[in-house]
């Protein structure tokens, strides 16, 4: 097994050495990154052919394995990404202005990073790149713990980073990608609150959980996406079907996709035939998983299945929509509030009143009101890049953006003012 206490010192280091947030190191790194991966990338493809290979002789499924792969797409949109992290810095990093006391002292705040991050996730390659960028562009150390799966993958971005690091002469235990597969490696991780200071978990449901119940380090978690759409009976049924397709097969296996269209029973059916109408025109198959009440709205030979009780509050991780009558917002809360992750819920109605109720009474990282769920998404929300999506309710809620990887100290600039005995100035 990997020694633990060597990746542990190595990371205590660097967050010793490394410069302070805004730092003009972090900028050439960014920038040597984007260089390392482009002229690297080959190497990166060719040790993503080995993982994808065993992972299709291992008898992974077609979305699994999809995970997996690599091409010239991902290496385009990661470039993209360090590029917007670049152009964000500045402004992330630049001190506050500060307000002066009633005492006339100054006070302000100065940024600081979290310190040593570890993430763990799964097969998702580009996710080692967003934890080698994000986090360490603030000044923050990342350890990287993705799933065995990547792991040839992760060897090649392992050496690209390191060389990236070193263009930029920042330590290198900055960043520390773990290919161990023994899981008593994690385990182990879990328990070293006095050398790890923020853990984020990224993948499935049963991986946060595993996270949050095993150790006592801090953590920004990214709830799973079971996530769900009521349409009212004020609702455009045709806008409302294009919305419920939308935030789901543009990105089936996304956190924040649709699992559940919860519809009034009084424009239930009208729906699923919207559905199947405005679904006809998709380049590949999908399935509508209809409730049983609802079967008689679907003609013969549409791609519809049954919707069961046990799809309630699971992610289907396909190309499905499912489709439930609820008898209005009452029922649809009721059902959000006991199925759903926190993550994402959405209101479709023109009635004032309804949407109002929705705000209030439905509680998630992110409400979306007349649109499609995977607007919850930094970027499109104009809040910059974000390494997850965060459906817990301290530090950060929403896109983890660059921002809720930092922390702050108070400055107060005193001037020589005293405070007790009624010595401090006026």
């Amino acid at each position: 097994m990997t020694d633990l206490d060597e990746i542990l010192d190595d990371a205590t280091r660097a967050r010793a050495e490394l410069p302070p947030p805004g730092d003009g190191r972090y900028d050439r790194y960014c920038a040597a990154l984007a260089d390392r991966l482009t002229s690297g990338w080959a190497d990166v493809l060719a040790a993503n052919a080995t993982d994808v290979a065993r992972g299709t002789e291992a008898g992974l499924g077609p979305e699994l394995v999809d995970r997996l792969v690599l091409g010239k797409r991902h290496l385009d949109a990661l470039v993209d990404l360090i590029a917007r992290t670049r152009a964000a810095l500045p402004a992330v990093t630049a001190p506050t202005g500060g307000h002066h006391a009633g005492n006339g002292a100054l006070v302000r705040r100065v940024p600081k990073p979290l310190g040593v991050l570890l993430m763990i996730f799964e097969a998702r390659p580009t996710v080692t790149v967003e934890g080698a960028l994000l986090p360490v562009a603030v000044g923050n150390v990342a350890v990287l713990r993705g799933g065995a799966e990547i792991a040839a993958t992760n060897r090649a971005l392992a050496v690209v980073i390191g060389r990236a690091l070193d263009d930029a002469g920042l330590p290198a235990g900055t960043v520390r990608i773990v290919t161990d597969p023994d899981r008593r490696l994690v385990r182990a991780l879990l328990k070293r609150h006095d050398a790890v200071d923020v853990l984020i978990p990224r993948g499935s449901p049963s991986l946060i959980d595993y996270c949050l119940t095993s150790s006592t380090i801090p953590v920004i978690a990214s709830g799973g996406g079971v996530n769900h759409l009521y349409v009212d009976r004020s609702a455009d049924l045709e806008l409302a079907a294009r919305i419920a397709l939308d935030s789901k097969l543009g990105e089936p296996t996304a956190c924040n996709t649709l699992e559940l269209v919860l519809a009034h029973a009084d424009v239930a059916e009208e729906l699923t035939r919207a559905l199947l109408r405005v679904g006809a025109g998709q380049a590949e198959p999908w399935l509508l998983r209809v409730d049983p009440r609802l079967t008689a709205a679907a003609p013969a030979g549409a791609p519809v299945v049954e919707l069961t009780t046990a799809d309630d509050g699971r992610e289907f991780l396909e190309r499905a929509v499912g489709i439930r009558p609820v008898a209005g917002l009452d029922e649809a809360v009721t059902h959000i509030r006991r199925f759903g992750s926190g993550h994402t819920e959405g209101v479709v109605a023109t009635d004032p009143a309804v949407v109002d109720a929705f705000l209030a009474r439905v509680d998630a990282a992110a409400l979306v009101v007349n649109g499609s769920l995977r607007l919850h998404d930094g970027p499109t929300m104009g809040l910059g890049p974000e390494l997850s999506i965060s459906t817990g309710r301290l530090h950060v809620r929403g896109p983890v953006d660059l921002s809720a990887l930092l922390t702050w100290s108070w400055v107060v600039d005193a001037g020589g003012r005293l405070r007790g005995d009624g010595t401090e100035a006026a």
